[in-house]
């Protein structure tokens, strides 16, 4: 009882208060009910169009890339003597903060920056541009910045799944002459299924949620073309003063992770 009361506290009444107050219009002084206004506002808004469509790149780049990275480089370096430096490389961006990992990734992608300079000492300068100025890109290589960070938690959990799979099955398939490549997606991958579940659902909800990466690197631009649902709540919220947008936004960022984590666990468990 303690701890539904903590949740319902600290989760479920705020989240109800943010339903009831997007169903209000913009004003702070003496809100008016407007029933769905707010949300009609936001289909017919091209700057919140373009947001969810970005959300839609950061659920599918954030689910991949990290993901995929996590698998083959916990894979890879589970019984090397190497590893565990290759992992630490690999899980140490996962301690920095959103912030500090968007002050990095400003100094590699800036105009000026680590990338471009690069890329013109090497004589590719034709290849060098504003990453952060053109969409789809900016989008793109904020996923990419992003993912360089999430792919550490997918590591450390893929590799606990690795050591877990038991080694009689792993001698018996050496000796049934199963070795290799084909060995990992016969006998090994199908034993990290629920690893998948659990590294699947915390990159959806991450980066769906990710806010302060885009807000330092971006602030949204140019021209508000970086923004996710997430962002866009805080703009309309807090910089355009319009809570009632800005709680509308939430509860359609609320509903889209929560129907694609119910949608893909509801699939897992029934596979299981």
């Amino acid at each position: 009882m303690p701890a539904v009361a903590l949740v319902g506290a600290l989760s479920l009444l705020p989240f109800f208060a943010t339903v009831w107050r997007s169903l209000f219009d913009d004003a702070i002084i003496d809100p008016q009910f407007n029933w769905l206004a707010s949300y009609a506002r936001l289909i017919s808004d091209p700057v919140i169009v373009k947001s969810l469509v970005n959300t839609l790149m950061w659920l599918i780049g954030t689910v991949i890339i990290p993901v995929g990275l996590g698998l083959v480089i916990a894979a890879l370096t589970n019984t090397v003597n190497w590893g565990k430096w290759a992992r630490l490389a690999i899980v140490l961006p996962y301690a920095l903060s959103g912030t500090a990992v968007a002050v990095v990734w400003n100094f590699v992608l800036q105009d000026s920056g680590a990338l471009n300079s690069f890329l013109r000492g090497v004589g590719l300068g034709g290849l060098a541009h504003p990453w952060l100025l053109e969409w789809p890109g900016n989008t793109i290589m904020l996923i990419l910045a992003n993912s360089w960070q999430a792919s550490g938690v997918a590591v450390i959990l893929y590799l606990v799944g690795l050591q877990g799979i038991p080694r009689e099955t792993i001698e018996a398939a050496s000796l049934d002459g199963v070795d290799g490549v084909r060995r990992f997606f016969q006998i090994i991958l199908p034993q990290l299924r629920g690893t998948t579940a659990v590294v699947m659902g915390i990159s959806l909800a991450n980066g769906l949620k990710s806010f302060d990466l885009i807000w330092v690197l971006t602030n949204g631009g140019p021209g508000r073309a970086t923004e996710t649902l997430a962002v866009s709540m805080y703009w309309q919220s807090f910089v355009l003063q319009r809570p009632g947008s800005g709680a509308a936004i939430a509860v359609v960022l609320t509903i889209v992770v929560v129907a694609v984590s119910v949608t893909y666990l509801r699939k897992q468990l029934k596979n299981d």
